[in-house]
């Protein structure tokens, strides 16, 4: 069975930071890209940022670029989202999720296979 857990989050003050991790396991996720989406009340999900296998391409939504960081580690199955400089806007409920490929990732994330349960981060002003 496939699962992917995220960890972090909670409750940060403007300008504060913090750390996502999501850790995968059920299968291999060679060569599978892994990101971050994200969901506020009332909104859509909304792609954050993926990487790559090879680490060596990742993509950035406009708004969280230069402020977050996405890396991985392929002996933990694990990736990270680093979010720095946080802004009551970044409130949302943030999930994990692994596809083969990037374009599902960044723009048709209903193809994307696989999904974390999501964890809170809630930014006050």
């Amino acid at each position: 069975q496939v699962q992917l857990v995220e960890s972090g989050g909670g409750l940060v003050q403007t300008g504060g930071s913090s750390r996502l991790s999501c850790t995968a396991s059920g299968r291999s996720f060679s060569n599978y890209f892994m990101g971050w989406f994200r969901q506020a009340p009332g909104k859509g999900r909304e792609f954050v940022a993926a990487i790559a296998w090879s680490a060596l391409t990742t993509n950035y939504r406009n708004s969280v670029k230069g402020r977050f960081t996405i890396s991985r580690d392929n002996v933990k199955n694990t990736a990270y989202l680093q979010m720095n400089s946080l802004k009551p806007e970044d409130t949302a409920v943030y999930f994990c999720a692994a596809s083969p490929d990037r374009i599902s990732m960044t723009t048709l994330k209903e193809r994307v296979p696989y999904w974390g349960q999501g964890t809170q981060v809630t930014v006050s002003s």
